[in-house]
């Protein structure tokens, strides 16, 4: 008897926890299932597959119940799955031992039942359908259910553990699905964070590239101060030189004359006195000298306002889907896979030059009369 109990456990749907029931099918990894059983673990697992009649006739997946395999299906569904014929026949003969054997007189097994607890003499025998509570027979004839509703208790037994195979099986192919959900969630976030990192680089690039272009202006901004400041110390600087040599010529001048006031003799004197005089006439007079021009020096045409610049910048944000792409190459960056690309950040005003004076043109010569 202990071989045949065995052998009956071998025996037992992991799903319906009864012994197999035709046709038996083999799964991949080979463990056993009823068809029966199969096709409700397939439509829990695949809720939205068509179906007709009650079975699946297209291809999906499901998981083994025994060991979480995942079993792919055809076109065929679970008709497509083998039969398990060596197991199909050994149930034939294990019942027909069943059956030869049950002539034998055996002691009478008896399942002790649990006691009413109104009737503690009564066993429980029905259910209340009215209450959904089991009861004893005496509570329906005496008791507090004699008006209500009551079924026997094996076909009250068969259908709930009915409802509770198909309950799991459903919870098991939900289970499944969240998992994969999961999943996908998971990828998603990855995803997004590869996304956001390229989309930052990007964004970066372009603002690298808006320092490079400010720098490179400013440079040449620079360079124009720069240019102007050297015309002008030049011509400032030479004409330094010029009043310098001028001084140096009237210094000469004056030394000479003082020397000929010394001269006692007239006639030497009087020889020496008119050169001496055209010579001190001519270092007085600056006529021929330039002068500077009042305000010459002043570089305050050299003026620059940013604040158009400053509010463009303010205003830089992502470009919006209602909002034009605007084709040029400060634009939206798309790519190559055609995702929508994050905007690029862009002002919305192009910066311009900086306000500056024209370099003055060459100083004009001022005379004046002594």
């Amino acid at each position: 008897m202990d071989t045949m109990d065995n052998l009956e456990k071998q025996l037992i749907c992991p799903i319906c926890l009864e012994m197999f029931t035709k046709p038996v099918v083999i799964l991949p990894c080979q463990h056993n299932l009823c068809r029966k059983c199969a096709n409700d673990v397939f439509q829990a697992s695949n809720p939205y597959l068509p179906t007709r009649a009650g079975a699946v006739t297209s291809g999906g997946r499901f998981r083994c119940p025994s060991c979480r395999h995942e079993v792919v299906l055809d076109r065929h569904g679970v008709y497509g799955l083998q039969r398990n014929l060596l197991v199909e026949n050994i149930i034939d003969m294990f019942k027909q031992g069943s059956t030869s054997s049950s002539s034998k007189p055996e002691p009478e097994k008896r399942e002790e039942a649990p006691m009413c607890e109104v009737h503690p003499e009564e066993r429980i025998n029905i259910y209340c359908v009215t209450h959904a509570l089991p009861t004893c027979s005496m509570c329906k004839v005496f008791g507090a259910h004699k008006d209500c509703e009551v079924a026997p208790l094996t076909s009250v037994y068969q259908t709930q553990k009915t409802e509770l195979n198909d309950g799991i099986a459903m919870i098991v192919g939900n289970n499944d699905r969240m998992q994969g959900i999961i999943s996908q969630l998971e990828l998603a976030c990855s995803t997004v964070e590869e996304n956001s990192r390229r989309q930052k680089t990007l964004i970066c690039e372009k603002f690298d590239a808006l320092f490079t272009a400010l720098e490179e202006r400013k440079q040449s901004l620079g360079q124009r101060v720069t240019a102007e400041q050297e015309e002008k110390l030049g011509y400032i600087r030479g004409l330094s030189q010029r009043y310098g040599a001028h001084l140096e010529d009237s210094c000469r001048a004056v030394a000479t004359g003082i020397t000929a006031m010394e001269e006692p003799e007239m006639a030497l004197f009087l020889q020496a006195a008119k050169p001496l005089l055209k010579k001190l006439t001519d270092a007085a007079s600056t006529a021929h000298l330039d002068k500077v021009e009042p305000g010459y020096e002043n570089m305050d045409h050299f003026r620059a306002s940013f604040s158009r610049e400053r509010q463009a910048l303010s205003a830089i944000d992502f470009i919006h889907d209602e909002e034009e792409e605007e084709d040029d190459e400060e634009g939206v960056d798309v790519d190559p896979a055609g995702s929508p690309a994050v905007a690029t950040a862009t002002p919305s005003q192009p910066i311009p030059s900086a306000q500056t004076g024209s370099l003055p043109s060459a100083p004009k010569t001022a005379s004046t009369s002594t």
